[in-house]
């Protein structure tokens, strides 16, 4: 700063003098100019206007509650490989558009609602306060205290009640959308894990042909792919299910068979098992055809094919479930209704 600049502020300092050895200081030129005089709204003055205000800020918790229920509702509802066209943004995933306009709306007027509210009933008388200490005194805490329990009061929270009921509505219900999300953590598999494509009537395809598989054409020794009658490569969700509905075929000599519901479920010595294995999943393709043992390349594990195909080495916890085949009257291999039991590893509902 330059003295010149310093010159002109002391000019504008408060003059000092001296009466009678004392020294006076003149009025400061830069006086505290106040608050404005206090304008009433028109609540504060009126108890019709108020009660519609009252009346909005309810409707806006109102519609923040019905947000909530129609965002879980479309969260449950809608599918999530459904589009719309949304002018001007185009085709969107209806699932996406309909979370995110209803958790905003629901967002918005709970934060609209209580902005009104506080602009409209509770009170706008301004206050002002001089600096203190970081640490407050008995007083202060005191004063601080009463100061809320006076706002608290002039807030209208207790006499207004539909107002405070509607926001206790809406704010119980918004963080079920955050609950309801966690469904996300992982899909609930429902049924569909313990079924698969196979039913009763439905032929054996040749997984590499396509064509329907007849008894002879399964010789002692071989391994056989299969999958279910109507199936296609062209199906949108052909990979998910052929992941549960894999059939592998061998056949045995019927006094090689072991397990008497194994023996049962054949035919002419043709066993059928799910070629998923129990363990995570992999598909199973090694065969050894002296003992009659399948092997997992994953992770080793090993079943006999000729003993209900249960576990033998490896970390799998549980047999191969066997499908149930016979012949038909034109002599293709059929199912006889589904697996024994749900295909490939265990999981947490499975009972």
């Amino acid at each position: 700063m330059s003295s010149h600049e310093i010159s002109q502020a002391e000019e504008k300092l408060p003059e000092e003098r001296a009466e009678g050895g004392a020294t006076v200081v003149a009025e400061d030129p830069f006086a505290d100019p106040g608050l404005p005089p206090h304008e009433h709204r028109q609540q504060d003055i009126d108890e019709r206007a108020a009660q519609r205000s009252e009346r909005t800020v309810a409707l806006m918790f109102t519609v923040s509650m019905l947000a909530t229920i129609a965002f879980i509702a479309s969260y449950v509802a809608l599918p999530v490989d459904k589009y719309i066209y949304v002018f001007p943004i185009g085709h969107i995933s209806a699932l996406n558009f309909a979370l995110g306009v209803t958790l905003g709306i629901a967002l918005f007027c709970i934060g609209a609602g209580a902005v009104h509210w506080a602009r409209t009933l509770m009170s706008d008388v301004e206050i002002a306060d001089e600096r203190h200490p970081i640490e407050a005194s008995p007083e202060v805490k005191a004063k601080v205290l009463d100061d809320f329990a006076a706002g608290a009061k002039e807030s209208g929270f207790g006499r207004r009640k539909l107002a405070r009921n509607t926001l206790f509505g809406a704010l119980a219900l918004v963080p079920l959308s955050g609950v309801v999300l966690l469904r996300d953590l992982g899909p609930l598999p429902g049924t569909k894990l313990r079924h698969t494509e196979w039913a009763k009537g439905k032929r054996l395809m040749n997984y590499n042909t396509m064509q329907p598989l007849r008894p002879e054409d399964i010789s002692v020794g071989s391994l056989t792919f299969a999958m279910p009658e109507g199936m296609s490569e062209e199906d949108h969700d052909f990979q998910t299910q052929i992941a549960k509905a894999a059939l592998m075929l061998v056949r045995l000599q019927p006094e090689n068979i072991k397990d008497k519901r194994e023996l049962d479920w054949s035919h002419e010595g043709i066993v059928a098992f799910s070629k998923i294995c129990t363990h995570v999943g992999c598909p199973i393709n090694l065969y050894e055809q002296q003992t009659h043992h399948v092997l997992c390349p994953c992770h080793q594990s090993t079943f006999d094919l000729s003993d209900g195909g249960r576990v033998i080495f490896g970390p799998a916890g549980h047999a191969l479930p066997q499908l149930r085949i016979r012949a038909n009257d034109q002599g293709y291999l059929e199912a006889m209704g589904d697996f024994s039991e749900p295909v490939g590893p265990a999981y947490w509902e499975r009972g």
